[in-house]
């Protein structure tokens, strides 16, 4: 069975939404672009190790159409492995509606959103899931991923699509590396997925020092 790694920039508080350019996710979001006047090379190092052995891609609507608009034009040196490899592993969209799906290697998943991840994941060894917040919402709920990389960023927005939403099911995760940070503020975290629901306790029930 493969591994499915989310790979998430976020604000402090958690907003996910439209962090690369004003025009990735509009709607009632004043604050596209956000995550550019924080980049630096130590947390851009972190992202480009995040994505060695991927090989394929499992996006939603939104973000599959940003990409398939980009990489399959880019020309330059600054990401070219980015865009060898993007153009080169399958891809597979969620949306219920019908994406273009002329990028090469493109597969829209089925209505049963679930098993059609199952069924992915069978197949591949290590699907990135890369920004498409509505989706890893989703997956955060049916506990369909391995990994959670969040790229935690020295702001607060106070508005937009947040990585966990109301609908958030309780769940258990286990920082498997030490986190990592860079000089502009920039705190990369990694989680796995763990067994069980969060425990709780009381503070009166603790040891006390004598």
């Amino acid at each position: 069975m493969g591994n499915i790694q989310i790979e998430l920039f976020t604000t402090l508080d958690l907003v996910a939404q439209a962090p690369g350019g004003p025009e990735e996710d509009p709607e009632g979001f004043p604050f596209g672009g956000w995550q550019v006047p924080l980049l630096d090379a130590a947390s851009g190092a972190q992202v480009d190790a995040a994505y060695e052995g991927t090989d394929a891609l499992l996006l939603g609507r939104r973000t599959y159409d940003i990409f398939a608009g980009y990489w399959p034009q880019y020309e330059g040196d600054d990401a070219a492995s980015f865009a060898e490899l993007f153009n080169r592993i399958p891809k597979y969209v969620a949306s219920r509606g019908t994406p273009d799906l002329t990028w090469a290697g493109s597969t829209q998943l089925g209505p049963d959103l679930p098993a059609a991840v199952r069924e992915i994941r069978d197949r591949h060894e290590q699907i990135r899931v890369v920004g498409s917040v509505n989706l890893v919402q989703t997956l955060l709920r049916e506990k369909l991923f391995d990994t959670l990389d969040l790229w935690v960023h020295p702001i607060v927005l106070g508005v937009g699509k947040k990585v966990f939403d109301d609908g958030a099911v309780p769940s258990n995760l286990s920082l498997l590396d030490p986190p990592e940070t860079s000089p502009n503020g920039i705190v990369h975290l990694r989680y796995g997925l763990a067994e069980g629901v969060p425990a709780t306790g009381d503070m009166d029930d603790l040891p006390r020092e004598p």
